[in-house]
């Protein structure tokens, strides 16, 4: 492992200073998985939950949510994001809706945080919009599943391969 990028020598959290990076496109994929009932995820798969369409409204409110990222993680940089994505699909019979988002960019720095935090908004939207139908649904994981452009160059989760 390096070091903490994010800390001084002081051990006092700072900005990374990115002004002397090269300018690359950069991408990143994250992934996140909300479980519940078979019945709560048919509801979400037909379209018929009580608050309306759970899976256009989690998309929308994760590609607003990467769009927001250097506002809601302190010492994110804001980047100019070039395009974002947020897909979903539904196993009913497993009771898991699969959220992924994509985010690119032509930066400094890269576009991870964007892709993590829109799949963890879009997971809060669709708990948000069903907690009425089931208190108990679980947001199981957020994971980066891969990453491209920069100095680290390519990388992909193991388990993704």
């Amino acid at each position: 492992m390096s070091e903490l990028t994010h800390l001084d020598e002081h051990g006092a959290a700072r900005m990374v200073d990115v002004g002397t990076k090269a300018v690359t496109a950069r991408r990143a994929v994250a992934r996140a998985e909300v479980r519940m009932t078979p019945a709560t995820a048919a509801l979400v798969a037909a379209g018929d939950a009580p608050k309306g369409d759970v899976l256009g409204t989690a998309r929308i409110a994760g590609i607003q949510a990467a769009k927001r990222t250097g506002e809601l993680i302190p010492l994110c940089h804001p980047l100019p994001l070039d395009h974002v994505d947020v897909d979903a699909s539904v196993d009913v019979q497993a009771g898991l809706v699969t959220l992924t988002a994509e985010a690119s960019v032509t930066a400094r720095t890269g576009v991870e945080m964007e892709a993590m935090t829109a799949v963890s908004v879009a997971a809060l939207t669709v708990y948000d919009m069903v907690k009425g139908v089931e208190r108990g649904v679980e947001i199981a994981s957020v994971v980066l599943t891969a990453k491209s452009g920069g100095r680290s160059g390519e990388w992909r989760r193991d388990d993704d391969a």
